[in-house]
C-alpha cells in the first residue's frame, strides 16, 4: 500500500475522509480498515507534529488558540490526547477476528501487544522492563493526556512509561495502536484549555533518546518478525 500526498491528510492509502463532531478528521478511514482480511502491522511516520484526540474526547478540551495551525486528528479507541512527532516510533496492528492473536478479552490483547515491545527492548536497552498487566491507574483527571496515565499493556522501563497502548475493537477485529516518543512530550500540556494540577509531572516518561535506542528501525523489524506473520505496511501521514 503506497503512501500518497493529498490536500486532505491521509495515512498511506487510508484517506481521512470521515468526520467526527463535524470538526475533527479521523486518523484512518476505519471503514476501509475493517475490510482487511489479513493481519497487518502499520509502521507510521509523520510529516509534521500532529495532535491526536482520543475517541471519546471533544475538541473543547483544547485551547484552540494554542493549537493554531498544528494538525489535529482523532483516533478511535480509548486513551487521551497525544502529541505525535516525526521522530516518534508509531506502530499499529490490525488483527482480524479468527486470527490466532485475536482475543475476546480487551485486557489480553493490550498486554500481548505490550509483550511484543518488551521482548525486543530487552535485547537493546538496560534496566527493568515490565508490561503493566493491571487495570487503569493514575489520577483520573490526568487521563486527558495519554502518557499521563497507566493502562493495560503499556511498557515501563525502570518504572517510567516507555510505550503507550490504546485499542479499538469491532466485530471484524482488533486495532491496537502503540507509540514510543522520540523525545519528551511535555509540550502537549500547553494545548489543553484547562490543565489539571500536577499533570506535567505525570509526563516524565522514557523516550528513544533517554533509552539510547541506537537503531529504532531494526527494533521494529525484529518486532514484526517475532510477533508475526504480518503484512507490514510503511505509511506516511502528510499535511
Amino acid at each position: 500500500m503506497a503512501p500518497r500526498t493529498r490536500s486532505r491528510p491521509a495515512v498511506g492509502s487510508f484517506p481521512s475522509t470521515r468526520l467526527v463532531n463535524s470538526d475533527v478528521e479521523e486518523l484512518y478511514d476505519y471503514g476501509v480498515l475493517r475490510t482487511l482480511e489479513e493481519a497487518t502491522m502499520f509502521v507510521v511516520r509523520l510529516g509534521q507534529p500532529t495532535l491526536i484526540l482520543g475517541g471519546s474526547q471533544h475538541r473543547d478540551v483544547l485551547d484552540l488558540e494554542a493549537v493554531g495551525s498544528v494538525a489535529l486528528r482523532r483516533r478511535r479507541g480509548g486513551g487521551g490526547l497525544v502529541l505525535l512527532q516525526p521522530d516518534d516510533l508509531w506502530v499499529d496492528w490490525w488483527i482480524p477476528a479468527g486470527d490466532p492473536r485475536w482475543s475476546h478479552d480487551v485486557h489480553v490483547s493490550s498486554v500481548r501487544a505490550g509483550s511484543w515491545w518488551r521482548d525486543e527492548l530487552r535485547d537493546v536497552v538496560g534496566g527493568e522492563i515490565k508490561v503493566h498487566e493491571g487495570p487503569m491507574e493514575g489520577e483520573a483527571s490526568h487521563r486527558v493526556i495519554c502518557f499521563a496515565g497507566i493502562g493495560p499493556g503499556e511498557v515501563f522501563v525502570d518504572d517510567r512509561k516507555a510505550v503507550g497502548v490504546t485499542q479499538w475493537r469491532v466485530r471484524e477485529g482488533i486495532f491496537v495502536s502503540t507509540v514510543m516518543h522520540g523525545h519528551g512530550s511535555g509540550d502537549v500540556v500547553r494545548f489543553l484549555r484547562d490543565a489539571p494540577e500536577g499533570i506535567a509531572s505525570s509526563l516524565d516518561h522514557q523516550t528513544i533518546t533517554s533509552l539510547a535506542l541506537a537503531d529504532p528501525e531494526r527494533l521494529v523489524q525484529n518486532m514484526a518478525a517475532s510477533s508475526g506473520p504480518w503484512q507490514v505496511r510503511q505509511l506516511y501521514l502528510t499535511a
